[in-house]
């Protein structure tokens, strides 16, 4: 029956085909000249939809400093992702624990509860560095060398790399954003010239990491810091206050959108989204 029916097929669509030939000879003046124009792509943000972003790292995603208790830059990013026509809503799963070292937060990378936030998210943010630089500080603080800091940069650089691996590992689709580290340093270690250096040297080896991997941004805010002419400290003269807060999520929010709100966010929808 299943061959009967493939034949009958094949027949109605030879009889049609050598109709239309027909016709063509027949009438060899009977098409009217027609232009297809084709149409638009849909814009991107035809259809809002909700974004997932982990928030991962040291008190700089915590907030310390913030004296709202709303997670530091988090809520100012928010609140301009979600001004944006693509943009349904940002969930924002804050995962800051102040103190962390770099090490400390792979180690936390790697928790069922974080793993399963990043393989769901869209874009996860990271902060890290400045308590690695804070403990060559302490430990040397009485003979600073700029050596103390490339000896510990060359640990932070391969424990970047499997922070990197580890988030990539679970969710490899994800846009991973890395702010950058700024120099509060000078308040009180105006005799460390060197320490403008230090920072520089970091953010290099940080930028030099992400790009080994494809959906990666570098959100570089120590010019914030530097050459601000308003107080953006707070009082422990080391975290942001609420307007450095503001200011690091306004750098966040433009590199985001330059690089990946213009490329969609997400140019690659998870399968289980294309499920729903």
């Amino acid at each position: 029956m299943k061959r009967l029916f493939t034949s009958f097929i094949l027949c109605i669509s030879f009889s049609l085909l050598v109709a239309c030939n027909h016709q063509i000879v027949e009438n060899p003046n009977s098409f009217k000249e027609t232009s297809l124009t084709p149409k638009e792509n849909i814009p991107y943000d035809f259809i809002p939809r909700t974004y997932h972003i982990v928030s991962v790292g040291d008190s700089l995603t915590q907030g310390v400093g913030d004296s709202t208790k709303r997670g530091g830059y988090v809520p100012y990013l928010q609140e301009q992702l979600e001004e944006q026509k693509g943009i349904k809503e940002a969930i924002f799963h804050n995962f800051g624990v102040s103190g962390n070292r770099t090490s400390q937060i792979l180690n936390r990378l790697r928790t069922k509860e974080i793993r399963t936030a990043v393989k769901e998210a869209d874009i996860v943010l990271i902060t890290t560095g400045g308590n690695d630089i804070m403990k060559v500080v302490r430990e040397n603080f009485s003979g600073l060398d700029m050596k103390d800091f490339d000896r510990e940069l060359i640990h932070y650089e391969k424990t970047l790399t499997s922070v990197m691996d580890t988030i990539k590992q679970e969710n490899e689709e994800a846009i991973i954003g890395l702010i950058g580290l700024y120099n509060p340093f000078f308040l009180f270690l105006a005799d460390v010239k060197e320490m403008d250096m230090v920072i520089e040297k970091w953010n290099h080896v940080s930028e030099n990491v992400l790009r080994k991997y494809d959906r990666t941004l570098f959100v570089e805010i120590a010019d914030l810091f530097k050459d601000s002419v308003e107080d953006l400290l707070y009082s422990d003269y080391f975290h942001p206050n609420d307007k450095g807060y503001e200011l690091m999520a306004n750098q966040v929010f433009h590199v985001l959108q330059n690089e990946a709100v213009g490329q969609k966010l997400v140019a690659v929808k998870k399968e289980n989204e294309q499920d729903d």
